[in-house]
């Protein structure tokens, strides 16, 4: 080879070896995920995620930093979640290797029933008001991990949230959105505009937002505990205000709830396992969705090919259909959990699915009889203990029931809006008979690797689980980047409707529409309608946590500092 020619290909070397470079920058990942050998906050609030790193380093533990995190969430983003809703998690102990879930949803009064509403010429479930309203289980969810596995107590993990309530804080970018479609119902109610709409005016992004009554809750908790909430004065506020609005809640639906230690039910993807919570949550509806998608070659489809995203889609409708049929409280109802969740189940279901065209109408299946508006976040401490937690008032815009217990400084959500007035359904309205709840953590491991994650959204959850979980199994993608992917999220049951992320290739798009998907589109990041999620990872092999917060809501994944001093 002459001089000449060497350097025309040392050259091209060069140029190839720096457009490798480039390229391995050039990626559509929002941001990389954190990582870090301390610990790990991720939440839809950066301020949220600061206060439970700030936990951590102070020598609490991921369970204690979970609570503190939740309790900032209910003031900085009031609409979603607060002490006035609901919660599930899944707690991951590294010492022992074993999970633990616990369902905190709360009950409906026990005069809340068909027949009361039926005198009162109501013929369907209310979906916002005080007949909607059932009894928030959160607190007594905190209370049960703090004295379970918690090594602090409730008055170190609420004083940072009661110094925020005091002092205030700027509101973020995308609450002020919720904020603003809120406001008609805000304005409906006296003791709710008074708080959440203060001097009568809507607040926006950046203002700087009080709520003392609430810091007089938080201080009544960290006081009393959690009797403070079900027996003491944050319980008298909360009859009286069901009592003003013609509600049904008495002081005994409060005293004597109990939430519950569940043990978390779990499917294999691929090798992975994932676990999801037991009814009356939608995680059955992830694990049958996977199942389901597990017989198709996903990964050699493409990730978001019109392949991938029909046979995702389908696998959506089968499983759903299945949920809702079956879903209730299981103290009330007669549940196949493991017919649901079984492969040969599934591989029933999946004889459904027509590679060439979409099914508007998709019945439930017979599984064999087999007995047995919200905030998501994640913690992973330096030992390696992991929390997955959601709690929710339900509806987002609106405020769930869009009532504020007067004096207290939180809404109560409207939770029970998910029950039916149709009798023959198992998730029929009763009196101290729980929804069914579209709330779901998840956590999936394999090897010495641990992931705590979530996905918030209404119905949208399982179907985001089970797309997460395809794109850290089938596609190889890091926890950031399983969040930050295109989504795709069918709302309604029944029905060809399905909405799609705008950053889906146009052609993609064309082509499921041929294939008979009535495709709705919607923004690049869309927290509406695909949600927002966390999570944290923890590789035991390396001894290194890694963390992720979905660019779709304001937050962030926060690691604690080491100490240097």
């Amino acid at each position: 080879m002459g001089i000449a020619l060497r350097q025309v290909a040392t050259a091209v070397v060069a140029l190839f070896a720096g457009a490798t470079a480039l390229v391995a920058q050039d990626r559509s990942q929002s941001r990389s995920m954190l990582a870090s050998q301390s610990g790990i906050v991720a939440s839809e609030s950066v301020l949220a995620s600061q206060v439970g790193a700030r936990i951590l380093e102070s020598g609490g533990n991921a369970i204690d930093a979970a609570v503190a995190t939740n309790a900032m969430m209910g003031l900085v983003a009031p609409m979603n979640d607060g002490i006035g809703g609901d919660l599930f998690a899944i707690v991951y102990i590294a010492k022992t290797g074993k999970l633990y879930g616990l369902n905190a949803s709360g009950w409906a009064p026990a005069a809340l029933t068909p027949a009361f509403l039926a005198a009162k010429g109501i013929k369907s479930m209310p979906q916002r008001g005080i007949h909607s309203v059932t009894v928030p289980g959160a607190v007594d969810g905190w209370d049960k991990l703090l004295k379970r596995f918690g090594t602090k107590t409730f008055a170190d993990v609420l004083a940072p949230a009661i110094r925020y309530a005091e002092t205030g804080f700027p509101i973020g970018e995308v609450v002020s959105v919720y904020w603003h479609d809120s406001e008609k119902v805000l304005r409906e109610d006296a003791p709710t505009a008074k708080v959440y709409l203060p001097g009568g005016r809507l607040p926006v992004a950046g203002d700087v937002f009080q709520n003392r009554d609430l810091a007089w809750s938080y201080r009544q908790i960290a006081t009393a505990g959690r009797d403070a909430f079900y027996r003491g004065a944050i319980a008298k506020k909360i009859v009286a205000t069901s009592g003003v609005h013609g509600g049904t809640m008495k002081a005994a639906d409060l005293s004597e709830f109990q939430s519950e230690w569940v043990e978390p039910i779990s499917t294999t993807y691929r090798g992975w396992t994932v676990y999801e919570l037991p009814p009356n949550g939608q995680g059955i509806a992830a694990l049958e969705m996977l199942n389901i998608m597990e017989r198709y070659p996903l990964g050699e489809m493409g990730h978001n090919s019109v392949r991938a995203l029909h046979t995702m889609i389908e696998a959506k409708k089968l499983a759903y259909a299945d949920m809702i049929r079956y879903d209730a409280d299981p103290r009330f109802a007669k549940i196949p959990v493991e017919g649901l969740r079984s492969k040969d189940f599934a591989a029933t279901r999946a004889t459904l699915i027509d590679a060439n065209k979409a099914n508007c109408d998709v019945p439930a299946g017979t599984p064999p009889s087999v007995d047995n508006g919200t905030t998501y976040l994640s913690v992973v401490d330096r030992d390696g203990n992991m929390v997955s937690l959601i709690q929710s008032n339900y509806s987002t815009v609106g405020f769930g029931s869009g009532l504020v217990v007067d004096g207290g400084g939180f809404v109560l959500h409207n939770r029970g809006g998910l029950f039916t007035l149709e009798g023959s359904q198992p998730n029929v309205l009763a009196g101290r008979k729980r929804p069914v709840h579209t709330i779901i953590p998840a956590f999936m491991q394999q090897g010495d690797v641990r992931i705590a994650f979530g996905i918030m959204g209404g119905w949208n959850q399982a179907q985001a689980h089970a797309q997460f979980v395809s794109n850290v199994v089938d596609f190889g993608m890091n926890v950031q980047g399983a969040l930050d992917a295109p989504r795709f999220s069918k709302e309604t049951f029944p029905g060809c409707d399905v909405n799609l992320e705008s950053r889906i290739p146009e052609a993609t798009l064309k082509a499921l529409t041929g294939m008979g998907h009535a495709i709705v589109m919607r923004g690049d990041y869309s927290s509406t309608r695909m949600g927002a999620g966390q999570a944290v990872q923890r590789d035991f092999a390396k001894r290194v946590n890694f963390g992720a917060s979905d660019p779709r809501k304001d937050g962030a994944a926060v690691a604690e500092l080491i100490r240097f001093r």
